[in-house]
């Protein structure tokens, strides 16, 4: 087996190498000044099983790009098996079309990846479950709620803790997290007016003097987050924090996160935090690691994905 990073996520990277006990293979990523991709293996890669990790985060389009050449260039050297570890799959909010004359961006990376020789697809809590049929290859789509379960059971025990959906579409999310938390669930509506704005209607379930736990997949410019915040504590809620999967947080969103009146945002390290984000005293960042490691090693020896999450 042979691991090899780009330049999106080092430090994920490096954590799952020593999780797996096997050291990083040496290999440039580099751009020349025109900003093309350039990459080089520096080591024999014939007849191994490579695990690329690499999200597609910001830039998106250049680390998209990374990934793509550093397949070609693993399927060009005789790789047996590639397989594209991507913790946080970018584009995956371009998933249908939304308007006339859209694309289906989602689909269209998935394509491109495919195309360029990646056996294997792994990543984690995608957007929607359906992308995992975009891709003509084999897929596994894993679940950060495991970790996160353990997180929020030793930060706020079991007493008046309550799993909420910050909209309706994240039902299925926070319903699954509820159930291995064995607590209640509730659902805040809201609509959105435009891209970026979420204007918060109302709660569907009492939460009054309870714990809520925010639970989703991503967050971006964290409007949802702090929006559903006020209007659980308007509804008596005790304290609101907020667990997500991939931390986006763009456009000064770490900054009004601290602002709010969110008790902590907890988010993995599926995307590289910037300096602006570790410096953020609200936001908390546990780690994906054992988790990506563990379904690298079971897809090594043929054993089974869906076991770690039962």
């Amino acid at each position: 087996m042979k691991i090899i990073s780009c330049n999106s996520n080092r430090p994920l990277a490096e954590k799952i190498s020593t999780y797996l006990d096997i050291p990083l293979t040496n290999a440039e990523v580099k751009t020349f000044k025109d900003r093309e991709v350039f990459v080089k293996v520096n080591e024999n890669v014939r007849g191994k099983d490579v695990y690329i990790i690499q999200s597609t985060s910001a830039p998106a389009n250049d680390h998209l790009m990374e990934l793509l050449i550093m397949t070609d260039a693993l399927v060009r050297a005789s790789a047996r098996r590639v397989t594209a570890v991507v913790p946080y799959y970018g584009y995956a909010r371009q998933d249908r079309k939304t308007d006339g004359r859209t694309p289906i961006s989602a689909k269209l990376v998935a394509n491109l990846i495919t195309v360029a020789g990646v056996n294997r697809v792994v990543t984690v809590d995608l957007h929607s479950a359906p992308i995992q049929g975009f891709f003509d290859c084999p897929t596994d789509n894993l679940f950060a709620q495991p970790e996160m379960a353990d997180d929020i059971l030793k930060k706020y025990g079991h007493k008046d803790l309550m799993v909420i959906s910050p909209d309706v579409g994240g039902v299925v999310r926070a319903r699954a997290l509820a159930k291995r938390l064995e607590v209640d669930l509730a659902i805040v509506d809201k609509r959105r007016e435009k891209a970026g704005e979420s204007e918060v209607m109302n709660i569907i379930g009492d939460v009054a003097g309870r714990k809520c736990i925010l639970i989703d997949d991503m967050t971006d410019s964290g409007g949802t987050l702090i929006n559903a915040a006020d209007a659980l504590l308007k509804n008596g809620a005790k304290e609101v924090a907020a667990y997500v999967t991939h931390g986006v947080l763009s456009n000064g969103a770490a900054e009004n996160i601290d602002k709010s009146q969110l008790k902590e945002l907890v988010i993995t390290d599926t995307i590289s935090a910037p300096d602006h984000v570790k410096k953020a005293k609200k936001i908390r960042t546990i780690s994906l690691a054992p988790l990506i490691g563990e379904a690298i090693r079971r897809i090594a020896n043929d054993e089974s994905i869906s076991k770690m999450f039962d």
